[in-house]
């Protein structure tokens, strides 16, 4: 079942904005959480300390603050330019 209705495609400037938004977000996240996680004492990258407990949990930090990053540039974008999938 094909709908019918058409809806314009966001322009390449907007999809510009939308992607660089998201990868600022996604990347200054990721930093937060990496210095998070050395505030914490947990260093993800730490030589020698291989697969420890606080590697891990340094690694997951600064998964959670790029996924939190990404979720709150997604937020702004959405605030901004409403819906892209609208």
């Amino acid at each position: 079942m094909a709908s019918n209705d058409k809806r314009e495609a966001p322009s390449t400037g907007r999809l510009l904005v939308q992607g660089v938004s998201q990868a600022v977000g996604f990347f200054v996240g990721a930093l937060l959480g990496r210095y998070l996680g050395l505030a914490l004492g947990c260093d993800a990258f730490a030589p020698g300390s291989g697969y420890s407990s606080t590697a891990i949990i340094g690694i997951a930090l600064i998964g959670l603050g790029g996924g939190a990053g990404l979720q709150a540039a997604r937020i702004w974008y959405t605030r901004r330019y409403g819906d892209p999938r609208e």
